[in-house]
């Protein structure tokens, strides 16, 4: 058990946290109001309430009218270099630097690393979880399901049965599922272009302010 807690704490104590989009002495650990949309979303963007685990197209642009209120509080969860996950964080980063969200980063830079990431982005009790990154879908499945009280969206790709915290934002060409699943869309990595990775955080973003969590927002 002693030897347990030891290798966790040492996978812990690896995983990069990182402060962005926000002062340096930025403390979570102050008393939070509890975060609202501002603005409201356009005609289009979901014509019925969805049903669990369904996916919505919504028209371009109904969610330009929506942002967070001062002070949301945002983790990035990332693992992996590949030019697809490095254009989904630089949209994150962006979106989180224009709207003056209070954004923290924790990477997973081993394999070892990627269950206990997701641990340590609950930890921080965030307002919503943004994932980036292939590599976390696997643990992101294992673990989200278990912290329905925390609120997850996955950029550029899905969980294939996410449950009800659990929000995706994917498009034609983005849309994996984990390992051994097959994805609702043949792979195409030049798809991940700055602006449709843009278009699939603020869409979701909108999305989970307005209640609409445990789908996948397909972005056209």
């Amino acid at each position: 058990m002693i030897r347990l807690r030891l290798l966790v704490a040492g996978a812990l104590a690896a995983i990069a946290v990182l402060g962005g989009g926000c002062s340096s002495a930025d403390d979570w650990s102050a008393p939070h109001t509890k975060p609202s949309a501002i603005g409201t979303l356009g005609p289009g963007f979901v014509t019925a309430s969805p049903t669990p685990e369904a996916t919505v197209t919504p028209g371009p642009g109904s969610w330009d009218g929506v942002r967070p209120s001062p002070g949301y509080r945002v983790v990035l969860l990332t693992a992996g270099d590949d030019p697809q996950t490095t254009a989904l964080v630089r949209a994150v980063t962006d979106w989180a630097g224009s709207e003056e969200v209070s954004l923290k980063t924790v990477k997973a830079t081993k394999p070892d690393e990627l269950v206990p990431s997701v641990s340590q982005a609950i930890g921080l009790a965030p307002d919503l979880v943004i994932s980036a990154g292939h590599d976390l879908i696997d643990p992101l499945a294992l673990v989200t399901a278990n912290h329905l009280d925390r609120q997850f969206l996955v950029i550029g790709a899905e969980l294939a049965e996410p449950t009800a915290n659990v929000t995706a934002a994917d498009w034609t060409g983005a849309s994996f599922r984990g390992e051994g699943l097959g994805m609702s869309s043949t792979y195409d990595p030049a798809s991940f272009t700055p602006e449709r990775c843009a278009a699939a955080v603020r869409a979701g973003v909108a999305s989970v302010l307005n209640g609409l969590t445990g789908i996948v927002v397909w972005v056209r």
